[in-house]
């Protein structure tokens, strides 16, 4: 009994100390953003251009504790995003023994692009996606009211905004694994596009606050690009196994093939 108990216990204690490992190195990043909140939360006012236009041409906190929660906020996720690289590699290492070799292999090859996918995706957000957003948000109605935008409001915008295109761009690398492992086909999403479109757009309306078709289209049409990627990933990372499964079809047509009289194959005799 205690035999089989021992590994189960040794992969509890694994994975308490990759997690405690992460968690100490989130602390430590979220104390240095601290340290330069204000220059954080400066830059992520910048795609506002906005701004300019309204009373002292920035955003206002009206509680006492606000801009203190914006300031750990924003600390939390940028140290989030700065331990990204460790946190996948601690993932990545605690289920790669459970993982075949083969599967292992693609997970290391997987693992830095995964993150250049996710900068990629709040890189987008944030230079293409963003600025025509809260321009946007900020003009429409300026003839009946003025806007005094809070700065815990923009900054909860900026960061859902990035953390969700920064996990749509990883999507093509998903599809990709998942058509090495069997899960999907290429044939089997190439019939889903109908309903990618649909979910684009949906995923559209979602990510952005705004009911403006155009910045919903800004979003969905990404998603349906990155969709048609995927296909062309899975049909791309599937071809050995096609190619192995068809040689094996064809050896099996062979062996049949050569029968003889006696009921035996060639390579029976």
């Amino acid at each position: 009994m205690k035999d089989r108990e021992l590994p189960v216990q040794q992969h509890l204690g694994e994975l308490r100390r990759r997690i405690t490992l992460s968690v100490i190195v989130v602390i430590a990043f979220t104390v240095a953003a601290f340290i330069f909140n204000e220059q954080l939360i400066v830059l992520l006012m910048e795609p506002a251009k906005g701004f300019e236009a309204i009373p002292n041409g920035k955003p206002v906190f009206t509680e006492p504790t606000e801009y203190i929660g914006v300031a750990m906020k924003v600390s939390l996720y940028t140290a989030i995003a700065a331990s990204i690289p460790f946190l996948l590699y601690q993932g990545v290492m605690f289920v790669a023994p459970g993982l075949k070799p083969e599967e292992r292999r693609y997970l290391y090859f997987l693992l830095p692009l995964s993150i250049v996918a996710f900068l990629a995706g709040a890189s987008f957000g944030y230079i293409v996606l963003f600025p025509p957003m809260v321009s946007f948000l900020l003009s429409y109605g300026g003839n009946v009211a003025v806007p005094l935008i809070r700065v815990g409001s923009y900054i909860n915008l900026m960061i859902s905004l990035l953390l969700w295109m920064g996990l749509i761009f990883e999507m093509p690398l998903v599809f990709f694994f998942l058509g090495k492992i069997g899960i999907v086909t290429y044939k089997w999403m190439s019939k889903q596009r109908r309903y990618a479109v649909l979910v684009a757009f949906i995923i559209g309306a979602i990510v952005t606050p705004t009911l403006d078709p155009v910045n919903q289209a800004i979003v969905a049409g990404p998603v349906i690009v990155l969709y048609e990627l995927s296909i062309w990933l899975v049909w791309l990372g599937t071809r050995g196994r096609r190619a192995k499964a068809k040689q094996a079809a064809t050896t099996e047509s062979t062996d049949l093939a050569v029968i003889d009289k006696d009921g035996l194959t060639k390579r029976d005799k």
